[in-house]
C-alpha cells in the first residue's frame, strides 16, 4: 500500500530548533518523530511512501535514504523555485504537495494513506483504511474530540448522523467552534481526489481542499478512533510530550537504555555512578555520557548522549541535547538545551551567543545572585566549533604575546576569568 508524509512545512512554530533542523527530525527521546511514523506505516503494510520536503530537506533525505533500512521504499518531492539564479525553498501546501507528486508520476493509483510528519500516534491504520472502505467515501479524515478550549489550536470537524463532514473550520475561535472534534492530520484518500485539487499552486488540505469538498457537497467522512497522539507543533509540545512519557501517561513509547534502576535508563559507554548522584527519577541518560559524582539530576530529565555533567552541577526538569558540558556551578531548571538555545517550557528561547557567552552558568543555590566562575567551561556546544578556531586563528594572526580573556584552551573549551560573570536566568 502507498502513503505520503508530509514534511515540507517550515515550522515557525518550532523555532529555534527549526533553524536547525526540519520540524519532522524533531526528536522524541532521541528518536526523529518522521522515523516513528514510518515504522508505524511498515507495520501496517504502507511500503511505498513519497515525502515532500522543502526546508532542510537535505537534512531528511541524508538520515532516511531510500528507506530500505526501515523495510520501505521513499521517493521524495522536493519544492522549490530557482528566484535570482539562487535555488529557494517554496512549499506547495499539503494538497498542492501531493498534487506535485501526482501530476508528476501518478503515483498514487490506489487508497492511500496521508500523515503529517510531526506527530507519534499508535493508530491501528490497517483498521481505518478498512473504515473509510466501508463508507465508501473520497476521503476520510481521523478525528479525535479534545477539551472545547483547545478547538481553537485544531481544524474543527462537523459531521452528520452517518459521520459524514458538513462543516470543517480550520483553527476556529473558542467561541466559534461548532464542535469539539478536531482533525488530528491524519486522511485516508482515494485517488479521484486529485480533482478537487488545482495545479501548480499551494493549496492545503485543511483550509482549503475540505471546505471545497463541503461546498461542493461531495461526500466525505469522519472517524473516530481510540489511539494516543503525540504533536509536536509548537515549541512547548516538545517538553509537554517527553514529561508526559517520562510519567508513564503514553503506553508503548519505546524509552531508550537499559533501566538499571526504576524510573532510570542508561545508554552505553557512559560514565555513571547513581550511588554518587543524587538522582531522582524518573531519568534517562544517553549513550557516551560523562555524568560526574556529586551531580544532581532531578526528573522528569532527559540527557542526550555524549553530555558532560560536572559535579555539583544541577539539572531538574530539564531536557538536554546531544553534546552539552554543564559546569560544575551550573544550575539548569525546567529548560530544554538544544544547539545554541536556551529554551524555557513556556517557549521563551534565547541564543547563547546573542548573550554574549557560550555558557549557561547558575549559581547551584537558586536565591543568590550570579559569581565568578574561575577556568570552567558551563556549556559547550558543537554547533560554533568552527566560530572558535576562527577565532583562535585571528588571535595567532595578530602576533601578540598578551592573552585576553577570550583565550581558547588547548581542549578547545572556551575559559572564563575572575572579570566575566556567569549568566543567569
Amino acid at each position: 500500500m502507498k502513503g505520503m508524509i508530509l514534511a515540507a512545512g517550515k515550522g515557525t512554530r518550532v523555532r529555534p530548533i527549526t533553524q536547525m533542523i526540519p520540524k519532522p527530525m524533531i526528536p522524541i527521546l532521541g528518536k526523529p518523530v518522521m522515523e516513528s511514523m514510518i515504522q508505524l506505516f511498515a507495520a501496517h503494510g504502507i511500503d511505498k511512501i513519497a515525502v515532500n520536503t522543502s526546508h532542510l530537506a537535505e537534512v531528511i533525505e541524508n538520515y532516511f535514504g531510500d528507506g530500505h533500512h526501515f523495510n520501505v521504499q521513499l521517493t521524495y518531492s522536493y519544492e522549490g523555485e530557482v528566484r535570482d539564479g539562487k535555488f529557494e525553498t517554496k512549499a506547495m501546501g499539503s494538497a498542492g504537495g501531493m498534487n506535485k507528486i501526482q501530476q508528476f508520476s501518478g503515483f498514487f493509483d490506489e487508497t492511500f494513506v496521508v500523515v503529517c510528519g510531526d506527530a507519534w500516534i499508535d493508530l491501528d491504520l490497517t483498521e481505518a483504511v478498512r473504515r473509510h472502505k466501508e463508507k465508501g467515501v473520497i476521503a476520510t479524515i481521523i478525528t479525535r474530540q479534545v477539551e472545547p478550549e483547545e478547538v481553537d489550536k485544531y481544524g474543527v470537524v462537523v459531521t452528520d448522523e452517518f459521520d459524514m463532514v458538513t462543516c470543517f473550520q480550520e483553527k476556529p475561535a473558542i467561541a466559534d467552534a461548532l464542535s469539539n472534534r478536531i482533525n488530528t492530520g491524519i486522511y485516508i484518500f482515494e485517488p479521484a481526489i486529485f480533482d478537487y485539487i488545482p495545479n501548480d499552486k499551494e493549496f492545503d488540505i485543511g483550509s482549503q481542499l475540505f471546505p471545497s469538498l463541503v461546498a461542493n457537497k461531495v461526500k466525505f467522512s469522519a472517524v473516530d478512533m481510540d489511539f494516543q497522539w503525540l504533536d509536536v507543533g509548537n515549541i512547548c509540545d516538545i517538553w509537554q510530550v517527553t514529561k508526559d512519557i517520562l510519567n508513564g501517561e503514553v503506553s508503548g513509547y519505546p524509552i531508550p537504555g537499559t533501566q538499571v534502576r526504576p524510573g532510570v535508563w542508561l545508554g552505553i559507554n557512559t560514565v555513571f555512578d547513581i550511588d554518587a548522584c543524587d538522582v531522582t527519577p524518573p531519568i534517562i541518560i544517553g549513550s557516551g555520557c560523562d555524568i560526574r559524582p556529586g551531580c544532581t539530576i532531578v526528573g522528569p530529565a532527559v540527557i542526550g548522549a555524549n553530555c558532560t555533567i560536572e559535579t555539583e552541577a544541577v539539572v531538574k526538569h530539564s531536557l538536554l541535547r546531544d553534546y552539552i558540558h554543564i559546569a560544575s556551578a551550573a544550575y539548569i531548571e525546567n529548560k530544554t538545551v538544544f544547539g545554541d538555545y536556551f529554551i524555557s517550557h513556556d517557549g521563551f528561547s534565547q541564543s547563547l551567543l546573542e548573550m554574549g557567552a557560550i555558557n549557561i552558568v547558575k549559581d547551584r543555590r537558586v536565591t543568590q545572585h550570579p559569581i565568578p566562575i574561575r577556568s570552567e567551561v558551563a556549556l559547550y556546544l558543537p554547533q560554533i566549533r568552527e566560530q572558535i578556531k576562527q577565532e583562535e586563528q585571528t588571535k595567532k594572526e595578530s602576533a601578540t604575546n598578551n592573552h585576553d580573556n577570550g583565550d581558547i584552551k588547548n581542549n578547545k573549551h572556551k575559559e572564563l576569568t575572575d572579570d566575566e560573570h556567569s549568566a543567569a536566568f
